[in-house]
């Protein structure tokens, strides 16, 4: 029997309709093979960090069971991005959907295509805020605290 790993998701988009952009994203991991969609955060309206200027974003986080491999994992996220019209042409730019896994499990991996948890998520409260509405109890694997003490603590917004 295949061991489950529980992960979780960020979800994000500024282009085109947003939330659609997002049900679709979750319509197909759901049919992915490997992955199946447990909880869902509610979505909110943040401002773009970084990059050039750029429409808001609709963000969330999802939480899924997984017996992919962690980069078998972000294969497969890649792949729905690109299905849904995502282009890596300008770093932070706009983009029709972005699926980020911020944690695999207890996991702490660090490859040039693949670092968890999420080298940023504990400075980004539109990160935070979503993981903490399914996820508080969570723990970074690296910094040792719940997403609720890292959300508490964020300065960012």
């Amino acid at each position: 029997m295949t061991k489950k790993v529980t992960a979780y998701i960020g979800l994000g988009s500024n282009m085109g309709k947003r939330c659609e952009n997002i049900r679709r994203a979750l319509a197909l991991m759901g049919r992915a093979g490997g992955m199946e969609v447990k909880e869902i955060s509610s979505l909110t309206q943040t401002d773009p960090v970084g990059g050039p200027p750029q429409g808001q974003y609709m963000n969330g986080a999802a939480l899924v069971e997984t017996e992919l491999e962690a980069g078998q994992l972000l294969e497969s996220l890649q792949t729905i991005e690109h299905e849904l019209g995502r282009r890596r042409s300008v770093r932070w730019g706009p983009r029709t959907i972005d699926l980020d896994i911020l944690l695999y499990g207890e996991e702490v991996i660090e490859e040039d295509a693949l670092q968890i948890p999420h080298p940023r998520m504990h400075e980004r409260r539109f990160v935070l805020e979503p993981l903490c509405e399914i996820a508080p109890g969570a723990r970074h694997p690296k910094l040792k605290k719940t997403i609720r003490e890292l959300c508490a603590a964020c300065a960012d917004g």
